[in-house]
This record gives C-alpha cells, structure tokens and sequence, in this order.
C-alpha cells in the first residue's frame, strides 16, 4: 500500500504563480520592530514581509540599512518605511485610524491561535528582545497579541515572533 504521491513544485511553477514585481505599498499591513536589538533578524522579517504582502517599519539608527542588507535575499526592493520617533509615528498611525497591535506578554492579550486576519490596514509591532515594547508605548497600542510558549525561554526572536503574527494577520495561517 503506498501513500499520496507528493507532487514537488518546481521553480517554473513558483514563479508563474508570484508577482513579477513587488507590490507597491499597500499601506494595509505593517511589521514594525521599532527598537530591534539584532540585525540579521531585521532582513529575516523584511523577507517574510514580501512573502506576505507586507511593509516593515524600521527606525533610522545607523546600523539598520546594512542588517537589512545583510539579512535580506530578496532580488528586487522591499518596501520599507523609515520611522524617526517610534512613538510618534505610532501616535500618527492611530489618529490616521490604522489598528495597532503589540506583540507581547500582557494581560487581555489574544492567543496567537486566535487572532483574525487583518480586516483593516493594522500595525504589528515587535518590541525589544529582551525588554519587550517600552512600557510608554503600551499606551499606543490597540491590541495584543501573545505567542504561547511551553519551553524555559520568554521569548522568540523579531523575525520569528514578526512572522508567526504576519502569517496570521494576512490570512495564510
């Protein structure tokens, strides 16, 4: 008795079913780690961004242009919006009416398993890896989302923590 046959795709298939360009910005879902703490991490989660018609939000510190260089395997431009003050930009996010939502640890946070997929343009926001979103940010934050973990660590990674969300606000999981 054998199983299904598992049909591979091949890169031709691949590349008939994705765009030939990069989406321009569609402004409706945005992965903002405004205080990263590791650099490859960043390219790790502008490439997730792609994969799920995402934009990602980065503050203007000098090191960041090169992690995302470096971290990034993407052969056309990304699209990337280049933040100043985190906290203003998210103030000016919220009165432009967008959802924005933490990922973090908190009280009257929504499982990852039951978050809905974004109806509206929303902000995903990644805090720092050790401390987390600052606690003046909390404030600015609509909604949050908690990743359940069973292991001894407190966290994942931006990239990691950013992709799992991602996935879940644009409908793919």
């Amino acid at each position: 008795m054998s199983g299904p046959a598992v049909r591979v795709r091949t890169r031709k298939d691949l590349r008939s079913e994705r765009r030939r360009r990069p989406p321009r910005c569609l402004d409706h879902l945005i992965a903002a780690p405004l205080w990263p703490m590791h650099g490859a991490n960043l390219g790790t989660l502008l490439r997730t961004c792609d994969a799920v018609g995402a934009c990602l939000a980065v503050p203007r510190f000098p090191w960041v242009p090169e992690a995302l260089e470096r971290g990034n395997t993407l052969r056309r431009p990304a699209c990337v919006h280049w933040v100043g003050d985190p906290l203003r930009w998210l103030e000016r996010r919220r009165e432009a009416g967008r959802h924005v939502m933490g990922v973090e640890l908190a009280e009257e946070a929504v499982r990852l398993a039951d978050l809905p997929m974004a109806r509206r343009p929303t902000i995903a926001v990644l805090g720092h890896e050790r401390e987390g979103i600052p606690p003046e940010a909390l404030g600015l934050l609509d909604a949050v989302v908690e990743i359940p973990m069973i292991g001894t660590g407190a966290s994942l990674n931006v990239a990691v923590a950013g992709s799992l969300v991602l996935y879940k606000l644009a409908g793919f999981a």
